[in-house]
């Protein structure tokens, strides 16, 4: 497994970088955005781990652009930053990230989080296509969704979550338990998580979006 690490601070770079190659990781460390955009043309990482205070561009908005392009949408983020509100938290899930461990941090708790992400990531799902509402298609085998036939850029995270609300469809999912379907004993984020890949979700689906029910106080279900 491959891992990019992203950050200003050399310190922070040199012990992350050791940490992970201590557990068996192959790991590339850069100080600036650029090192790392001209890194990806070359070679896509299994997971990147993004600093947001970088001295040439802003880590929520490379979180942003990896995202946003299918060729790199699937690579799980953990962001790394020295910001600790609430406010940014929300804004760096918002955008796709995978997880968020603010500094100072435990290396070892950091090594565990990439592992329980890249963990996820290689659980392979029962392969079947689930159809809702006759335009939207999910197919587990190929992790892709589409709409109308076009496929939608969604993250990982966004994709289990439809995955999981439509193999049962009119089945209320409470949001504990859409966080262990995504994690598991694993789990190391809050509930109100889920309500974030949820707008983030609804949002991608458009015109479609009216299948997923919230039903307030108790979670999300799809519904024909």
């Amino acid at each position: 497994m491959y891992i990019a690490i992203v950050d200003d601070e050399p310190d922070i770079l040199e012990m992350v970088s050791i940490n992970l190659k201590k557990s068996g990781y192959d790991v590339d460390g850069f100080l600036d955005a650029g090192g790392f955009y001209e890194a990806l043309k070359r070679k896509k990482p299994d997971l990147v781990v993004l600093d947001l205070m970088l001295p040439d561009d802003d880590g929520l908005e490379i979180c942003k652009k990896l995202k946003a392009d299918t060729a790199t949408s699937d690579i799980p983020i953990i962001i790394l930053s020295a910001k600790s509100d609430e406010s940014d938290k929300i804004v760096g899930l918002e955008l796709g990230a995978d997880d968020y461990v603010t500094k100072p941090f435990s290396p070892k708790e950091l090594v565990a989080r990439v592992k329980a992400i890249l963990r996820r990531k290689e659980r392979k799902e029962v392969s079947k296509t689930i159809v809702v509402g006759s335009e939207i298609v999910v197919d587990e085998k190929k992790y892709e969704v589409s709409v109308s036939g076009e496929k939608l850029n969604l993250t990982t995270t966004e994709f289990r979550i439809l995955a999981l609300l439509a193999s049962k469809k009119g089945i209320v999912f409470s949001r504990d338990q859409i966080l262990d379907h995504l994690w598991g004993d694993e789990k190391i984020v809050i509930d109100r998580t889920i309500d974030m890949h949820i707008k983030n979700l609804r949002k991608k689906l458009g015109e479609h979006a009216h299948f997923i029910k919230n039903l307030r106080g108790i979670g999300y279900k799809i519904e024909e």
